[in-house]
């Protein structure tokens, strides 16, 4: 049958517009359903719930991750990194690509403070010590990477994934279709047996 696969895809939003363009593209184009932040324009707790209830139906999770560390919450941690720790937790496969050369990025686009430098370096080590990094440099790379990426985690983890309500009846149907006709099979087998043998009690 044939599935599509939603990913949930995370990063900062106006610094890294471009990328995630390539990035939809490509999951687009592997017949992935993207789902990300454009769907929510508020970054707030209440936003934050809703965002999670997306992400727990998904069935990967992407992330890039730039100069920026991005809007926090209360609780001082960036959306970006609570997606990312939320996915974590839900058990879903992760695929993170973060900027391989963060000196050549633009300097509108990076982190102004040492706290949010601090923070933003802390939250890439995390992603790298879990081994879900992959490096980019040019938005263009993207594309590919994350084609070739996610092709071999739907191999490796293949997920539940969606299909078309049209085509559930007929997959029911031909499972049931299988099923009677093994007992078909079965009965015709013990036909012919019965047949070869004399009944019980009888010379």
């Amino acid at each position: 049958m044939d599935k599509r696969y939603q990913v949930f895809v995370s990063s900062t939003f106006e610094d890294l517009q471009e990328e995630r363009r390539e990035v939809m593209q490509a999951l687009l184009s592997l017949n992935c359903i993207p789902t990300g932040m454009e769907l929510f324009p508020a970054a707030d707790e209440e936003s934050l719930e809703l965002i999670k209830r997306f992400i727990g139906e998904c069935d990967y999770y992407i992330v890039i991750i730039g100069g920026r560390y991005g809007s926090e919450g209360p609780s001082r941690k960036s959306f970006t990194e609570m997606e990312y720790d939320y996915a974590i937790e839900l058990g879903l496969p992760v695929l993170a690509f973060l900027h391989g050369d963060p000196g050549k990025i633009a300097y509108e686009k990076t982190e102004q403070t040492d706290d949010g430098k601090s923070k933003l370096k802390a939250f890439k080590e995390k992603i790298e010590f879990a081994r879900h990094a992959k490096y980019w440099t040019v938005s263009k790379e993207l594309s590919g990477l994350v084609a070739f990426g996610m092709s071999a985690l739907i191999k490796i983890k293949p997920r539940v994934g969606w299909v078309r309500a049209d085509r559930v009846t007929d997959e029911s149907a031909a499972q049931e279709i299988l099923g009677l006709r093994k007992t078909i099979d079965e009965l015709e087998a013990h036909i012919a047996q019965t047949e070869l043998t004399a009944p019980p009690g009888t010379e």
